[in-house]
């Protein structure tokens, strides 16, 4: 899983709109077609354009990541809009809430290998869009997973790095989630960060706490990070985690949730003798949420009718959207159980 911030670009006039095309139109160009480029160009323009349009401003995040060894660029467009009252009604071409053609969401979904809309009248609109190399060539069948795990971060207004991470590995049938957080912000807090999930991944055990020991141990040189770790066993159906920090995490099963209290402590600095895991069984549809301090706690899943249905970026986009503080770095991390 790649540890890769989202960029962040506020749009706030049409004259925002052009620069950010082009930043990325030169992301792309590099490593997709120049057909393809054009059709990642044709979609970007429609987001951009309908954000002006329809809310006046908003906030569109991006980044390229690897996928299974597959160039993919992901796509957040997020605004406060007024929302759509029948999303399903405008992707069908030939319908607009303005006096355009109404194609432009077709598009936008004919165009991207992956698209959702999520959007509440009066709180606004969020476009999840996803591009591979090619739009047509057959990729074969998803692999069956259990859990399916999407993560938004990003840095702090004004920083040009990320003091957060996030890191994923499995081994004997356990999957593990690591989100960890630097202390502050900047460069230091990204080494510290990345210090971390090196040892995340290098570790041979699966066990939470041992692993947060580890962490403990090859981040001493660091400014220290808070970090939780949370380890979904596939046979025995149960969760383990561990933290030491201010990581929020909740275990939702529809609306219902379950807090996880971390330990005290600094991971690199100072953690208690004793770390002890928490076991929480593992159910279908299930959601684990891990946030950064850069994320506000008090967001509640009832805000967001039917969200569950969506792909869990949509739900993160969501809780990032409402709650961010923009004063640090921001992570969401979800987990959804299949």
């Amino acid at each position: 899983m790649d540890n890769i911030p989202f960029k962040s670009y506020r749009i706030e006039e049409r004259s925002y709109v052009a620069f950010i095309k082009r930043e990325i139109h030169n992301l792309v160009k590099p490593v997709f077609s120049e057909k393809r480029t054009g059709e990642i160009d044709i979609v970007i323009s429609e987001l951009t354009s309908n954000l002006i349009k329809y809310a006046g401003q908003g906030e569109l995040l991006y980044r390229l990541i690897n996928e299974d060894d597959e160039p993919v660029l992901e796509v957040l467009c997020i605004d406060n809009g007024p929302g759509i009252k029948n999303v399903s009604h405008y992707m069908r071409d030939g319908n607009s809430s303005s006096t355009s053609l109404g194609q432009g969401m077709g598009s936008i979904m004919r165009l991207s290998n992956f698209s959702q809309v999520y959007s509440l009248p009066e709180w606004g609109t969020i476009y999840y869009v996803s591009f591979k190399a090619s739009l047509t060539e057959d990729y074969g069948p998803p692999p069956k997973k259990e859990l399916i795990v999407r993560a938004l971060s990003v840095c702090m207004p004004g920083q040009l790095v990320c003091g957060d991470g996030y890191d994923l590995k499995m081994k004997d049938g356990k999957t593990g989630i690591f989100v960890g957080d630097g202390l502050g912000h900047g460069p230091h807090a990204k080494e510290a960060i990345d210090e971390a999930i090196t040892a995340f991944r290098s570790a041979k055990e699966m066990d939470p706490s041992t692993l947060i020991r580890d962490i403990n141990q090859d981040v001493r040189k660091t400014r220290g990070l808070v970090g939780t770790i949370a380890v979904f066993d596939a046979n025995l159906k149960e969760w383990q985690i561990c933290g030491v920090g201010n990581i929020s995490t909740r275990l939702y099963h529809g609306l219902e949730y379950r807090n996880y209290i971390c330990h005290n402590g600094i991971i690199g600095l100072n953690i208690p003798t004793r770390l002890q895991n928490s076991a929480m069984e593992f159910e279908r549809y299930q959601q684990l949420v891990l946030c950064s301090d850069g994320i506000k706690t008090k967001w509640d899943m009832i805000r967001y009718p039917s969200i569950l249905k969506y792909d869990p970026m949509l739900l993160a986009a969501a809780i990032y959207k409402d709650h961010a503080r923009q004063t640090d770095d921001m992570t969401v991390l979800i987990a959804k159980a299949l």
